[in-house]
């Protein structure tokens, strides 16, 4: 038995449609656990702060994500002045915050990727901002 109340669902679900929407919501992928088993302190309080955020933009429409980061990171690096670089820490943010909460489960490759990515994305923003 899942130990999160997110996690703990049944193998197959009826396809849940909202009162009002006509669109249905995706159901939650099966798994044992939510959360890191035996995680403490730090990471423990943010992936439970983290578990509704995660649930919401799952049940967002697949390609709402990809696009506005896509959007973002096309200001970012077309305006050379501040406003680049405020279009870019969104994506920094959201990149740092998918490679903490992965970390666990990423091998070394994983790992450099998500490092030199979130490198590149904040010398792109201090250089919007006129630190170079």
């Amino acid at each position: 038995m899942p130990s999160h109340p997110l996690a703990r669902q049944p193998a197959k679900r009826p396809v849940q449609r909202t009162v009002g929407q006509g669109r249905a919501r995706r159901p939650l992928p099966p798994g044992e656990q939510f959360l890191t088993p035996g995680a403490t302190g730090l990471r423990k309080a943010l992936e439970r702060r983290s578990a509704a955020p995660l649930v919401f933009m799952f049940q967002l429409p697949r390609w709402i994500l990809p696009v506005a980061m896509v959007l973002l990171m096309l200001a970012g690096f077309v305006l050379p002045d501040w406003r680049g670089g405020l279009a870019v820490l969104p994506v920094l943010a959201f990149v740092v915050w998918l490679a903490y909460m992965s970390w666990p489960s990423l091998g070394f490759k994983g790992r450099v990727l998500r490092v030199v990515l979130s490198t590149f994305l904040f010398l792109l923003a201090a250089d919007r901002f006129g630190a170079f």
